[in-house]
């Protein structure tokens, strides 16, 4: 099952496999259940009319969410951290840890969507986006689904000082979540993922890899975040990026960035 999230008569509407669900659904009381009722929850609701042509995709979350990301889980991040690092043992010393990093990405009304711009920040000359298997957890943190995300990011202010870190990561514009949520009962496994960043019409950067190499078990990542967390109406995690451009390459306004995940894909363009 596929939930996506529009804007009907003004206002977001969610809807399953292309049908809109009814008004009164919101994702955070979905979000209550434990996963196993998720799709039996679904498959019980009304649903519009299959086939109706549905506006463009929302970021598939709610303001009452949060989005959180995992840092330096796979060993393509620990050796582009250690390479743009004035301090490139802390990123060895994260990369074999017990405790992974986890930072604070984004409230939900500050994400966007499929189609929509994503921004690089002007005091920053070197910026990359990091394609990321983004899980979907419910209240009690059980992997409910996934998305696509991109985690915009300054290479540039977090290699300065890895302190800088929320102003390398959390800015305006730096979120982008979609095109919606694949639903899951178990959790996902072997995902390929790839980046195809164009400039004009030309293909500057692809790049591929599978979340079967990110370090750490999924349960691992969200079993840190909630530790001494509580997540009313679920949260977002993002769980590190796998593909990292070459150190002489940094993204420009124009610029298309496409992110796929499993059969998911999301596209926005950069602007500054």
């Amino acid at each position: 099952m596929f939930l996506s999230r529009h804007r009907v008569n003004g206002e977001p509407r969610w809807a399953l496999d292309g049908r809109l669900l009814p008004v009164a659904f919101k994702l955070e009381l979905l979000l209550q259940l434990e996963r196993s009722q998720v799709i039996p929850f679904l498959a019980s609701l009304p649903a519009g009319a299959a086939g109706e042509t549905l506006p463009p995709p929302l970021a598939p979350i709610e303001n009452t969410q949060e989005v959180w990301a995992s840092g330096v889980t796979y060993l393509r991040s620990r050796d582009a951290r250690t390479s743009e690092s004035q301090v490139a043992d802390v990123y060895e010393r994260v990369y074999e840890a017990a405790r992974p990093e986890l930072f604070f990405k984004a409230l939900g009304w500050r994400v966007v969507g499929d189609g929509m711009p994503v921004r690089h920040r002007r005091d920053s000359d070197w910026n990359v986006p990091e394609p990321e298997l983004c899980l979907v957890l419910n209240s009690r943190t059980e992997i409910t689904g996934y998305c696509v995300g991109n985690d915009m990011s300054s290479r540039s202010i977090e290699g300065e000082n890895p302190l800088y870190l929320p102003q390398a990561k959390t800015y305006n514009g730096s979120c982008a979540l979609g095109p919606g949520i694949q639903l899951v009962t178990e959790d996902p496994s072997e995902l390929p993922i790839t980046l195809t960043i164009t400039r004009g019409r030309e293909a500057v950067f692809e790049g591929q890899v599978s979340t079967s190499q990110i370090k750490r078990p999924l349960t691992d990542l969200t079993e840190h975040l909630a530790r001494e967390l509580d997540f009313p109406g679920g949260v977002f995690l993002m769980t590190g990026t796998g593909i990292v451009p070459p150190e002489h390459f940094s993204l420009e306004p124009g610029d298309s960035v496409e992110i796929t995940v499993g059969s998911l894909t999301l596209t926005n363009t950069v602007t500054s």
